[in-house]
């Protein structure tokens, strides 16, 4: 299967890539599983998968490229990479939020940051969020910078209040 896009984020898995792949297509639209290719007796040799185990999930999600990578236990998701979630409305923030941290990590919950039940970081930012933070009254912006870093989920409502004070 070729992928036209220049650059397509990889996530390695141990041996979740198809579940993982099933669960984000399930939550963005416009997405879908492109491609799951397998491994031949190699996989078996090299990284300890039998003959027929899924090796790779090529996927889209709202139209961007991944690729989902059964590589083994070796390495493990951090939050030094995050995917980001722009949202119009607080309903779309409530959505991802409650879909994507369903069976994740509660303690990694902080300023729209989220880790979901397969390790990976994203970041759930209101528009309105960015806006407000480069506000041009420095000090609208310092009030909108300290409510949100008390924050889990972001709350457009109450940025705007802030704001609004």
């Amino acid at each position: 299967m070729q992928n036209n896009s220049k650059i397509t984020p990889c996530l390695w898995f141990d041996d979740q890539a198809e579940a993982a792949a099933q669960f984000y297509t399930s939550i963005f639209r416009n997405s879908k599983i492109v491609h799951v290719s397998r491994y031949g007796d190699a996989g078996q040799e090299m990284k300890g998968k039998p003959a027929g185990a899924v090796m790779t999930v090529s996927f889209e999600l709202d139209g961007q490229p991944f690729t989902a990578l059964n590589g083994g236990p070796t390495f493990k998701f951090n939050e030094a990479i995050s995917f980001q979630i722009f949202c119009d409305t607080q309903a779309d923030v409530d959505d991802y939020w409650q879909k994507l941290s369903a069976g994740g990590d509660e303690t990694a919950q902080q300023c729209g940051w989220l880790k979901d039940k397969y390790g990976v970081s994203w970041q759930i930012i209101p528009r309105i969020l960015i806006e407000l933070l480069n506000h041009p009254d420095a000090a609208t912006s310092q009030k909108v910078t300290t409510t949100m870093l008390q924050m889990k989920k972001i709350e457009i409502d109450e940025l705007k209040r802030v704001a609004a004070d």
